[in-house]
C-alpha cells in the first residue's frame, strides 16, 4: 500500500525511506556555556534524562573539575560566575519535557573545583538539601530567592530578591547575600507584593516592578540607597514598561516599552528630566534578547527575531558593534552571540547556530581575532545534510499579518510536498523562532515540508498581537492555522490532499480542533499531551490542578462558551485518523483529556491510535519513550502522507490502535 501511495506522488517530491530517530531524540551535549572571569574555567549546563546538571571544566586541560546534579525533575535554570572561583546556581522544576520550567526559589553555589557546594536559599534548606553532597543551611534561609540582575557587590556578595514561603505578607525584599554561607542583609523592601527589583551599575536597587491585588502592573523608582519609592508608571490599556538597565553613569535608565500597536520599543529615560527617547524599535518584531557591555548592566544592543536573528546596536561604532560585525563576517549565514567574556575582555565565548546547525561554541581571542572551537551541541549532525528553514509572512483573513517558518527536505525543490502543520504550544507569549528545530528536521528527513506559524496570541510581535489571541481558542487562532495551510497550498509548497496536523500541548488541542473545524482540509491529526475539553480545563484550573499561566476568562473564554470549541465534543465532525500520546503524571494537560478524546473518537467511529506512559509528564523525558513516540508518529503519518519511517524503536507503553 505504501509503495502505491509513493508512486502517486508528483515528480519533484522528496521522500526519505528511513529516519534515524535516535539522532533527533538524543539530548544536547551542552545547552549553555560561560567562561569564568579569569578565563580558567568553563561552566556548562548538561541536559540529562529527567534533570539538568551543571559541570565545570578546566579550560587548559578540558577536564571535568566539578558537577552539580539536582534531584529528579529539577533543573539548573540559570547560572552565573559570581567571582573567578564560584558559580551561583538558580534552580527550577518541571514534570515533562514540554512543561515550562517553574522556578523553585532555590539558590545554590559551588566552587570551580567542586568544593563548598551549598544550598544557600530555598524550601529544602532545612530538610537535607538537594542531595547528600550538597550541604543544607540551618538558619533563617528558608525563603524564596531570585538573583537580582546586575554586577556582583564584591567577590563575596550578590543581590537577591527574597520572599518568605507561605507568608500572608508576600512582599519582596532585596538582600545582600553571602555567596559562601548564604547570610542575608536587607537593603530594600518592595512597595508592592511579589515585586522584581532592578539594580544599577553600583549594585544599588533602583526599580521595583509588580502587580497589585487587581493584577494591575506598577513600576516604582527610587533615586538611590535609602530614598523613598515613587510611582513611575502604572499599566494602561494593557501596556507596561520594564527596566532593562542603566547607562554607565546611572543617569539614564533603559526601558522596554509595550506599545499600543506593533512591537515593543527600547526607550532611554533621563532620570533627572524624565525625558524619554526611543533608542531602538523594529517594524514588526519585539526585542528577543538584550545585549550588555561586558561585566555591566549597560545595554548596548538588541537581537531581534526578525524572521532570522538580527542584531542592532545603540551605537554602530561601539566596540561591541565592531566585535559583532567581525564575528558575523567570520560565521557568515549563522546567528552569532557573545555569551560571556573574561573580566579584561580579552576572550569571549561565542555561540554560533543556524537553522541547519544546532550550535557550536567558540573561544574568540578579541585581541588577535582568532576563534577556537570548544564544543558542539550535537556533533552527530552535519549541517550540510540538514534541512533549510525559511521565514514566511501570511496575511490572515481579517488582514492581520502572521509570521512563521517553512522547513523543506534537503534536496527537494520545495514544491508539491506532503506537509505537516505543527502548531506550537503555550499558547500565549510563546513563539516559534529560526534555528535548529529537532522535530521539524526529523519530519523533513522523512520527506515532509513543515509549517510552523506564530498565530495571533504568540509572543514576539508586540502586546497587541498577543492580546489578539484573547478568547480565540478554536476561533481566530485556529483560523490563522487554516489560512496558513491554504497559503502553503496556493504557493505550491504543499499538496492539497497530503497535509496533516501535529502538535504538542496547546498545539495538540489545535491539531484536533483543526480536523474538527476543517474536516476536509487535513488527512490526519496528532495530539501530544494536549487538552481537548475546555470546560473541564476551566473547572480543574479553578481547583488549582492546572498551571496555564494566563488562564483566565479574558484569555480563554467564558466557561459556558468553551464546549463549542472543545474537540472531544466535536468528534462526530472528524473524518480522519488520529494519533494521541500522553503522560500519566502530566499536571498541565492531564491524561484524562486524551482518554476523553479517545473515547469520543471511538464512539464516533474514527480510527484512533494511542501511546500512553503512566510515568511521564507534560512531554516525554525518557529517551526510549521519545524514540517510541517519534517512531510511532512517523509510522502513523506515512500511510497518509507517503513519507519515511523510523529505523529505531523504543520502550514499552500502554498502546492501542483501531
Amino acid at each position: 500500500m505504501l509503495a502505491a501511495l509513493i508512486a502517486l506522488l508528483p515528480v519533484g517530491t522528496a521522500v526519505a525511506a528511513d529516519v534515524d530517530v535516535a539522532a533527533y531524540t538524543k539530548k544536547d551535549q551542552f545547552t549553555d556555556l560561560k567562561i569564568s572571569p579569569n578565563g580558567e574555567y568553563l561552566a556548562a549546563t548538561v541536559p540529562l534524562e529527567d534533570r539538568t546538571a551543571l559541570v565545570i571544566i578546566d579550560r587548559a586541560t578540558m577536564k571535568l573539575t566539578a558537577n552539580f546534579t539536582p534531584p529528579q525533575n529539577n533543573h539548573v535554570e540559570d547560572f552565573r560566575w559570581a567571582n573567578p572561583e564560584r558559580v551561583l546556581i538558580e534552580l527550577s522544576q518541571k514534570i515533562g519535557a514540554l512543561e515550562r520550567p517553574r522556578l523553585t526559589g532555590e539558590l545554590a553555589a559551588m566552587n570551580a573545583d567542586g568544593s563548598a557546594t551549598e544550598l544557600l536559599l530555598g524550601y529544602r534548606i532545612d530538610d537535607g538539601g538537594l542531595g547528600t553532597h550538597i550541604k543544607p543551611k540551618k538558619d533563617n534561609n528558608r525563603v524564596w530567592g531570585i538573583p537580582i540582575d546586575g554586577p556582583s557587590i564584591n567577590d563575596r556578595s550578590v543581590l537577591v530578591s527574597t520572599q518568605v514561603y507561605g507568608s500572608n505578607d508576600p512582599y519582596s525584599n532585596a538582600e545582600r547575600m553571602d555567596l559562601y554561607n548564604g547570610r542575608l542583609a536587607r537593603v530594600a523592601s518592595a512597595p508592592l507584593r511579589s515585586a522584581r527589583f532592578t539594580a544599577d551599575n553600583k549594585a544599588v536597587v533602583r526599580f521595583a516592578a509588580g502587580a497589585d491585588s487587581n493584577n494591575t502592573r506598577h513600576l516604582f523608582y527610587r533615586s538611590g540607597e535609602g530614598a523613598p519609592w515613587e510611582t513611575l508608571f502604572v499599566e494602561r490599556n494593557g501596556r507596561f514598561e520594564y527596566p532593562i538597565g542603566f547607562s554607565a553613569d546611572d543617569k539614564i535608565a533603559y526601558l522596554r516599552v509595550e506599545m499600543p500597536k506593533g512591537p515593543d520599543a527600547i526607550v532611554a529615560l533621563d532620570l533627572q528630566t524624565r525625558e524619554r527617547t526611543e533608542v531602538l524599535r523594529d517594524d514588526d518584531s519585539d526585542p528577543a534578547q538584550i545585549l550588555y557591555r561586558n561585566n555591566t548592566r549597560v545595554p548596548v544592543g538588541v537581537q531581534f527575531m526578525d524572521g532570522r536573528p538580527r542584531v542592532a546596536y545603540f551605537d554602530a561604532t561601539s566596540k561591541e558593534a565592531r566585535l559583532q560585525r567581525s564575528l558575523e563576517a567570520a560565521f557568515e549565514g549563522s546567528a552569532v552571540l557573545v555569551t560571556s567574556q573574561t573580566s579584561d575582555g580579552r576572550f569571549a565565548l561565542v555561540q554560533v547556530y543556524s537553522d541547519r546547525n544546532p550550535g557550536d561554541f567558540y573561544l574568540f581571542d578579541v585581541q588577535n581575532l582568532k576563534a577556537q572551537h570548544v564544543v558542539a551541541r550535537r556533533e552527530w549532525f552535519d549541517p550540510e545534510l540538514t534541512a533549510l528553514m525559511k521565514p514566511i509572512k501570511v496575511r490572515a483573513r481579517d488582514g492581520l499579518m502572521l509570521h512563521g517558518y517553512v522547513t523543506t527536505p534537503k534536496g527537494s525543490e520545495g514544491k508539491a510536498l506532503p506537509m505537516v502543520v505543527m502548531p506550537h504550544g503555550g499558547p500565549f507569549g510563546i513563539q516559534d523562532t529560526w534555528g535548529f528545530d529537532s522535530e521539524a528536521q526529523m519530519l523533513a528527513d522523512a520527506g515532509y515540508a513543515v509549517l510552523q506559524l506564530n498565530y495571533r496570541g504568540s509572543g514576539g510581535y508586540g502586546r497587541a498581537f498577543e492580546d489578539a489571541g484573547g478568547r480565540e481558542w478554536g476561533r481566530r487562532m485556529q483560523d490563522d492555522l487554516t489560512d496558513a495551510t491554504q497559503w502553503a497550498i496556493a504557493e505550491g509548497i504543499a499538496q492539497a490532499d497530503r497535509i496533516c496536523l501535529a502538535g504538542g500541548s496547546y498545539g495538540g488541542y489545535a491539531s484536533l480542533m483543526g480536523v474538527a473545524k476543517e474536516p476536509d482540509l487535513y488527512r490526519c491529526a496528532v495530539g501530544y499531551v494536549g487538552v481537548y475539553d475546555l470546560p473541564k480545563m476551566h473547572a480543574d484550573n479553578k481547583s488549582q490542578v492546572f498551571r496555564w499561566g494566563k488562564w483566565t476568562v479574558d484569555w480563554v473564554g467564558k466557561p459556558e462558551e468553551l464546549g463549542e470549541v472543545s474537540p472531544n465534543r466535536m468528534a462526530k465532525r472528524i473524518k480522519v485518523p488520529v494519533f494521541l500520546a500522553a503522560g500519566g503524571e502530566d499536571e498541565r494537560a492531564p491524561i484524562e483529556h486524551s482518554r476523553l478524546m479517545e473515547r469520543a473518537l471511538r464512539d464516533a467511529g474514527v480510527p484512533v491510535e494511542t501511546l500512553y506512559y503512566n510515568n511521564e509528564g507534560h512531554g516525554f523525558y525518557v529517551e526510549a519513550h521519545r524514540r517510541e513516540y517519534y517512531t510511532r508518529l512517523l509510522a502513523f503519518l506515512s500511510p497518509h502522507l507517503g513519507g519515511g519511517v523510523a529505523t529505531t524503536t523504543g520502550g514499552t507503553a500502554e498502546k492501542s490502535a483501531k
